[in-house]
């Protein structure tokens, strides 16, 4: 298991140092200087010149590919343009705010998802399992800006049930939940569907595998097959889709923190693009990036401790 952990986080590096020298080519073919488009059209050639050489955009592209990769490697991804403050701790200070919203859309998705995939399978070509998949269909189809607005206008609005926008009082846990269930519940909502038919489609295979058949023939009870033993193989392929997700989340988690005005990466990287600021978007982009390798790395560690077969076919 150890050989097997060390080897995928060795892969992560690597995918991570590709991902690095993407972002940094992708950002270097951008029509037009970065220096000049952070100052404006009223700003002196002079003052173009110095922000240039502090970006260090004056040298050769192997020079500032070489100072990119390796300031990351120490921590260092650039000073912001705007405040003078390093890029990192700016984007350190919103990312918990993307991680609780992406924790809580996990939480929806996994609580809801993961039951009713299971229900479907058991009732299977029943009316409950018919339910489930046009319920799942349907919220799966529905873009998650959409139910961000509608969940608002309903919730916060209509019914004045939950607040409206922020992300709560500083230092007070019950009033950052309460900010928390509406934009979450607009992420999450949508995997809910992709769970519970990633959960039954798994359960109806594992519910004919030969072990399943042999424990039934034991006599031993139907909801401890199906919790203790299917469900366990099961959720396999569910954890290999959260660890994909993750990166789909951060995604709408861009328009739901600009729909609900809540702090976080999406939306500092939203106003950072929209005034030009490069450091805070490369920034951003590669924190996001290295969470995400991160999240899928774990997530395939989880599997192989949970099913031998990973392991082996790793090894």
């Amino acid at each position: 298991m150890l050989q097997y952990a060390l080897k995928r986080l060795g892969l992560s590096v690597v995918i991570v140092s590709v991902a690095m020298a993407m972002l940094f080519a992708m950002i270097y073919v951008i029509p037009g200087d970065p220096a000049s488009v952070a100052l404006g059209p009223r700003a002196t050639p002079e003052m173009v010149e110095a922000l240039r050489s502090r970006m260090g955009l004056d040298q050769p592209i192997w020079v500032q590919f070489a100072r990119f990769y390796f300031s990351a490697l120490r921590g260092d991804l650039g000073i912001e343009i705007l405040s003078g403050r390093p890029v990192l701790g700016v984007v350190f200070e919103q990312l918990p705010f993307t991680l609780a919203l992406i924790a809580g859309a996990i939480s929806w998705s996994v609580l809801l998802g993961i039951p009713l995939g299971c229900v479907a399978a058991i009732r299977r070509g029943g009316f409950v399992d018919r339910v489930i998949g046009v319920l799942s269909v349907a919220v799966i189809a529905v873009p998650s800006f959409v139910i961000a607005i509608y969940s608002l206008l309903i919730f916060a609005v209509a019914l004045q049930w939950l607040p409206a926008i922020g992300a709560g009082e500083p230092g007070n846990p019950g009033s950052q939940l309460k900010h928390l269930i509406l934009p979450s519940l607009a992420i999450g909502v949508g995997w809910v569907g992709y769970i519970a038919r990633m959960v039954r489609a798994s359960m109806l295979e594992t519910l004919e595998a030969s072990h399943i058949r042999t424990a039934r023939a034991f006599g031993l009870p139907e909801s401890r097959i199906t919790y203790s033993y299917a469900l366990r193989i099961a959720i396999l392929p569910t954890i290999t889709l959260l660890g994909v997700g993750v990166g789909t989340m951060v995604s709408s988690a861009v328009f739901a923190e600009i729909v609900f005005a809540r702090p976080g990466i999406g939306k500092l990287v939203y106003e950072a693009i929209s005034v030009r600021n490069y450091p805070v978007v490369t920034g951003a982009v590669l924190v996001t990036t290295v969470f995400f390798v991160v999240v899928n790395a774990l997530a395939d560690i989880i599997i192989a401790a949970l099913d031998p077969r990973v392991r082996s076919s790793f090894s």
